[in-house]
């Protein structure tokens, strides 16, 4: 096993995991009623490309780390889930850009006037019912996991296995279904940009 980065402090990394994460969910709950009324001189939704990428990257990040920590390559899982988790910031950062700048993007909508017409949603058929039961398990679960990932990522740089082991099990494959179905939204919803 590998030796801890952090010295331990759970009262400390108890209280900062739950600021960031209040902090973060509150800055997205924000995102759903603003819009920068700015033209920066670009299509902003290349923000939503890179968090497709993102997401992508990360969710290999997370098998190859997986299969490195099963066959007993510590460090190598170590900065495999780094890198996870800074491509992480990196996509919340392109995320609220991406927001701020584009707003909200209604399924279906061909003709941009934000309204979802009786023949647009004829159109799209059951793909829309897919898309939207995609995206009501990927949006509360993009927000729940984000503590836990911070608070397996603690036990883990504090050196605490056991216990990391353990919340791993459970903040893995919800952060790989997030990661994974963030590029299926994508796939989906941009071809109404």
């Amino acid at each position: 096993m590998l030796p801890p980065v952090l010295v331990k402090n759970d009262k400390k990394a108890k209280w900062l995991i739950v600021g960031v994460t209040v902090i973060v969910l509150i800055a997205v709950g924000i995102l759903g009623r603003v819009k920068l009324n700015v033209d920066p001189g670009f299509d902003v939704h290349i923000f939503a490309m890179i968090n497709a990428i993102i997401n992508s990257i990360v969710t290999v990040l997370l098998v190859a780390a997986l299969i490195a920590v099963k066959q007993q390559k510590y460090l190598l899982h170590k900065k495999m889930m780094l890198a996870a988790l800074v491509l992480s910031v990196l996509f919340l950062i392109s995320y609220i850009c991406h927001h701020l700048l584009a707003g909200d993007t209604i399924f279906g909508d061909t003709n941009h006037d934000g309204v979802l017409s009786e023949a647009e949603k004829a159109a799209t058929g059951a793909l829309r019912y897919f898309y939207y039961l995609i995206l009501l398990t990927h949006i509360p679960l993009a927000g729940l996991i984000l503590p836990f990932i911070l608070y397996t990522a603690y036990r883990a740089l504090i050196a605490e296995f056991p216990k990391h082991k353990k919340l791993a099990r459970i903040t893995w494959p919800v952060w790989f279904y997030v990661s994974m179905t963030g590029v299926l939204v994508y796939l989906l919803i941009s071809p109404y940009y």
